[in-house]
Parts: C-alpha cells; structure tokens; sequence
C-alpha cells in the first residue's frame, strides 16, 4: 500500500541520493550502476510503447523489493552504512595509504568529510530499531542468539528467475542457478556502529538460512576477536549453520596458520 501510494518516481528519488542505481565512487574500477527504476528509465530503456508504459502493479513489485530492481552489494553496505551513521553518508574507499616506490615513504590518503542527508534523526533512529528488531526478535534472531553485541539486520530474498503467476516457488524443482539468492545486511554494534556488512550467497534460498550466519561470523570477527571453530566452518559450508557452534577461537590465536588478521 505505501509502494502504491508513493508511486514509482517518488520511490526513485528517495532512493537515488542512498547509492542505489547509482556508481558509489569507490576507488576501484569496475564498478556498475545497477538500475533504480522510474517511468523515465522505462522510457529509455524499451522501444515498444507497450513496454514503454509503466503499469501500477510494477510499482508493488518494486515495493517488496522486486521488480526492475538491480543494486550491487556495494550499493546495499554503502546504504546500510548510511542509515548506521544516523543519515550520515561516506563514500566508500579500499585504499588507506599508498607508499612511494622509491623513497619508501608512505602518504596516507584522507577521506572528505561524511556528508548528512538531511534526514529527521526521528525518522532513521524508527529504522534502526526496526532492524534491531530482526535480530532480537525476527528472522535472524536465532542467528544472532548469544552475541556479545547488538546488531540490527534485515534479511532478504532475491529472485534469479521469474516465476509465472499460477505457479508457486520449488527450488526442489529448479536447476541451482534458477534458485533465489539469500541477502544479508548488517550494522554493529546498534548503540554505535564500527562495522556495516551486505552478503549474499547465490542461489541458497531465504537470507536467514545462509546469507545471516555468514555476516554472524564476520561480526564475531570483527567486534569480539573470535574465529569460527572447526566444526562450525564445516557447518558453514554445508549451509546448516545459525548461531556459532564448538568453540570459538581467539583471533590472535589463528593468525599465521589460517591467514587471518586481527582487527
């Protein structure tokens, strides 16, 4: 209902200065834009009028998170990050530092300012607590079950196929690369956020079941200098794993002989 009573260029516009459909400025190539639907894009886009016609039906599918929607996970981190700054947006970076060739010397590279949104702090702190509440009490909560810290979440399902209107959803039925992909998006801890995570894995099906357990891990990780135990690497990659199981090592511990570094 909301998606109906906004209508797709309204949708659009609150999206676009998020990242979405859009190239983040990450500073390495490649990078693509994705595609954020309007009516004006749909114009350009196709060349038969009836295609060029934009219906009210696509505007619900956009409304799940559905439809012509095409974002890179970089698109979903960088939002993600936003919305944990409290409507505070960072161009994403990877280099810190570059070091000369010759002299050795090593330059640090700043980064320009966090730039606000504009957004009411009323309104994002309701976002928050909404994605604090999937953790707490909804689909990956028993994901996060026992977490040194407080995370907020959502998790998401993306189609890799179209699915006819009188059929319903098998994976049973379907080859693995016409399967739904599971999405993860995070942000740690909720009362001041060091680390924002988007994951997917490709055609794994419902985001809590595979996407969630593995964003768990990174934040183990990154936050409480854990290292998943054996066994639950193993469950892992077998995609049975919730929350963590075995013992968990220390990070410092495992460097060296897993590769890993510490935060």
């Amino acid at each position: 209902m909301l998606a109906n009573d906004m209508g797709v260029n309204l949708i659009h516009d609150f999206m676009k200065p998020l990242g979405f459909g859009q190239v983040t400025g990450i500073d390495i190539p490649g990078e693509t834009r994705g595609v954020l639907p309007s009516t004006d894009w749909k114009r350009r886009t196709y060349k038969r009028p009836e295609q060029q016609r934009w219906y009210a039906g696509e505007t619900i599918s956009l409304g799940i998170g559905q439809g012509y929607n095409n974002f890179t996970m970089l698109q979903l981190a960088s939002a993600t990050a936003t919305v944990a700054a409290g409507g505070v947006h960072h161009t994403p970076h990877l280099v810190k530092a570059q070091q000369d060739a010759i002299s050795l010397q090593v330059k640090e590279l700043p980064q320009p300012p966090g730039q606000s949104m504009g957004y009411k702090p009323d309104h994002v702190a309701a976002v928050k607590r909404g994605m604090v509440g999937v953790t707490l009490e909804g689909t990956s909560r028993g994901v996060f079950a026992g977490a040194p810290y407080l995370s907020g979440g959502k998790t998401g399902t993306a189609q890799a196929v179209s699915i006819g209107q009188k059929s319903r959803y098998n994976a049973a039925k379907l080859a693995e690369h016409q399967r739904d992909h599971s999405l993860y998006i995070a942000f740690a801890p909720a009362d001041n956020p060091r680390i924002a995570v988007a994951a997917i894995v490709e055609n794994a099906g419902f985001g809590a079941a595979h996407a969630a357990p593995l964003v768990r891990r990174v934040m183990d990780y990154w936050l409480a200098g854990v290292y998943p135990s054996e066994a639950d690497i193993a469950a892992l990659q077998r995609g049975q794993a919730t929350a963590p199981i075995g013992t968990p090592r220390r990070v410092a511990d495992v460097v060296g002989q897993a590769g890993a570094l510490a935060p």
